[in-house]
């Protein structure tokens, strides 16, 4: 979509969206790949280092295969389909049988809970997902609570009953299936997003949202893709940032992604990997890059070409030993899962300023706006906002009309983040307008942890903040008030932070615990968390 340039304003000012009417993700990202060459698709590193390397001709082929599957056991155009899994092969098969059936997709985080897994299932209407073994045992505990979950696929060797085995169906499926014909605005995923004031939505994107990304992830990654180029991240491909800005994008461009299923980030490890497979670009959240330097990582064999990072900001100090350990500047980038990678930096379009996300990605208008979509001026704190139409905005928020028109104002889409555009254009994030929690690149809404906080049989009442962390930018913390019979000590705020562990996501959990006799309220009973934030 880009020319390359050392001229931002021109590359601007001249770019045109250019979205076919009739558009496919399994075609763009897949199919148009597999010409019978073996095109290199992914590289899937095991807990072992073992490497298998597989072809867009194959995964076309096993997609197609998985597509007869659905088809055989009564699935439709239209139906959901979640894919409950970490990175890899699978998970792209399951996605790429979805997009070709018309069927529409919904990653899941693989370390969700059982709660976080049930809302999300019940509230998609799911007839069908795919899971391992581990997935399939927070599953079975929820199942007889899902009506509409007829279909469930389970990679592994155990037998579970009412369930069918992933690859022996796959295998004897036909390869013959003929992709269905999509439009570009038709409904391809649901990706959930964090709830503030009640449950996570679920953000209905089509199919033309790869097309979407394609501008910042071009412009950040110093205008992929070049001959050579690798793609990885340690981001979990449930996420969009994982699955859009890294595994569809790099796809689409027939660029190979690493998939590597990490039980935890370990920076001399990622290094070494990036060092033995020649990565060359990069998706490394800002608290992966804090805990290499935390963790003095060096490697002479690492060869980088392009960092791409997002999520909060460097700052400074974090970009300075970005440029000294890999000799390359690191682009952040910024965006939301409603409406993603809409501004973004590249030092050789523009400078560097430590602190700026940078400026707004071509074929975008992003302006600082009031709560009316009313534009501020230059120098002003105000709403991100970002004028609409544009190709990488969700259709809406899957069931939820009401959210779905709070979401826009003035003809632009209203992000909920608070920020300021200065004179030269550089955009600075300021903050969140609600409580929202940004922990370790994960935006985290309070209200669901909150919920499950509330079925411990010690807690009467529960607040959720996030509080300053050097590496994670925030860290969420609990003020819990104990029904009668229970006495506040460690054992106890353990208890629950495991049970909030399990119930939820291992990234939701509170590392903070702090036990009060009262929580601050306004006078129709609502918690203000605000105060407690100000505590600390």
């Amino acid at each position: 979509m880009l020319t390359e340039t050392t001229d931002y304003e021109k590359l601007y000012r001249d770019f045109r969206w250019e979205i076919p009417e009739r558009f496919n993700l399994a075609t763009a990202c897949c199919d148009r790949h597999a010409d019978g060459s073996n095109r290199l698709a992914l590289i899937y590193i095991d807990e072992d280092g073992a490497a298998s390397r597989t072809s867009f001709d194959a995964v076309s082929e096993m997609s197609r295969r998985f597509a007869n599957v659905l088809k055989a056991d009564g699935l439709k155009r239209g139906d959901r389909v979640a894919v409950f899994l970490s990175q890899s092969l699978e998970l792209p098969i399951a996605h790429m049988a979805a997009f070709r059936s018309g069927m529409v997709s919904i990653p899941l985080f693989a370390l969700f809970g059982e709660d976080a897994l049930e809302f999300r299932l019940a509230n998609s209407g799911a007839r069908a997902i795919v899971t391992d073994e581990g997935g399939y045992q927070k599953l079975a505990k929820i199942r007889d609570r899902l009506p509409e979950l007829a279909n469930i696929y389970v990679i592994g060797d155990g037998e579970h009953p009412g369930t069918r085995p992933f690859w022996p169906s796959l295998k004897a499926a036909s390869a013959e299936f003929t992709t269905v014909d999509t439009a570009a605005d038709d409904p391809a995923m649901i990706i959930y997003t964090s709830g503030t004031t009640g449950n996570p939505k679920g953000a209905l994107h089509g199919h033309r949202v790869v097309l979407g990304h394609m501008p910042n992830v071009e412009m950040c990654h110093d205008f992929l893709p070049r001959p050579g180029d690798l793609l990885w991240t340690p981001a979990d491909w449930a996420w969009i940032g994982g699955l859009i800005n890294v595994l569809l994008a790099g796809w689409y461009h027939g660029v190979p992604v690493v998939g590597h299923r990490a039980r935890k980030f370990e920076p001399q490890a990622a290094m070494q990997m990036m060092a033995d497979h020649a990565i060359r670009n990069v998706f490394l959240p800002p608290t992966a890059l804090k805990l290499m330097r935390l963790a003095g990582v060096r490697h002479s064999g690492v060869k980088l070409r392009s960092i791409f990072t997002g999520g909060e900001s460097l700052g400074g100090e974090l970009l300075d030993w970005v440029r000294e350990t890999f000799g390359i500047e690191a682009h952040e980038v910024y965006g939301q899962t409603e409406c993603n990678l809409v501004v973004g930096s590249n030092a050789k379009l523009f400078p560097i300023r430590p602190g700026s996300m940078g400026k707004a990605t071509p074929g975008f208008d992003v302006r600082i706006v009031d709560e009316h979509g009313e534009e501020l001026p230059r120098g002003s704190r105000g709403i991100i906002g970002v004028r609409q139409p544009n190709p990488c905005t969700m259709l809406e928020y899957w069931r939820n009309p009401e959210a779905t028109a709070k979401k826009y104002a003035g003809g632009f889409l209203l992000t909920g983040d608070l920020g300021v555009q200065d004179a030269d254009g550089y955009f600075w994030y300021v903050s969140r307008e609600d409580d929202v929690i940004t922990t370790a690149g994960y935006r985290v809404g309070p209200s669901e942890i909150e919920h499950t906080l509330m079925k411990h049989p010690a807690v009467a009442m529960s607040a959720v903040v996030g509080i300053p962390d050097a590496i994670r930018t925030e860290s969420i913390k609990a003020w819990i008030v104990l029904r009668p019979g229970f006495a506040p000590d460690d054992a106890l705020a353990r208890e629950i932070q495991d049970f909030v562990k399990v119930q939820l996501a291992a990234h939701e959990y509170p590392r903070v615990v702090q036990f009060t006799e009262t929580l601050p309220m306004t006078a129709t009973g609502k918690v203000l968390r605000r105060e407690l934030r100000a505590l600390g």
